[in-house]
């Protein structure tokens, strides 16, 4: 029996991609349709943090992407209002706040995906690139996210 990890998931290898799109974009270095597009032809046969698995989920990359732009104002304030009462957005490390609205797109957003798939898969992410204490607080928000958009999805 091999201790190594399994490897991701088309869907998580998707979201992992999706992650650090949004992070590009909210570093103003390119809009949300030319990084989809970066991924999907240059950066898919990359490997490591800069690339795209090629058999990635593609469909769902782009939904996240371009979801988390088109709802930026509306994620931004919902994630805002599941901080802490002495966090703010600008506060959040950036990263972090590209984790959190990948997750918050797909708790509001994506009936389809649970929300306890959405908030371990995100809390995954955090481990990739954190310590424990980011992956907790990951964990918090979007927790506080969910049972606010899909409280009734949740078990009680």
């Amino acid at each position: 029996m091999s201790d190594a990890p399994k490897p991701p998931t088309r869907r998580q290898s998707a979201r992992l991609a999706a992650v650090q799109a949004i992070y590009q974009w909210q570093e103003g270095q390119d809009e949300p349709a030319a990084i989809i597009d970066q991924f999907l032809n240059v950066r898919t046969s990359e490997t490591g943090e800069g690339g795209m698995r090629r058999d990635a989920d593609k469909p769902l990359f782009r939904d996240v992407v371009e979801g988390a732009a088109a709802h930026k104002e509306e994620l931004e304030l919902t994630v805002t209002g599941a901080l802490a009462k002495d966090w703010t957005w600008a506060r959040v490390d950036r990263l972090v706040r590209a984790i959190l609205m990948a997750g918050a797109y797909e708790l509001i957003h994506r009936k389809d995906v649970p929300p306890r798939v959405a908030i371990t898969e995100y809390v995954e992410i955090a481990h990739a690139f954190y310590d424990k204490k980011e992956a907790t607080f990951i964990n918090s928000v979007l927790d506080r996210v969910a049972h606010q958009a899909r409280g009734a999805d949740l078990p009680r």
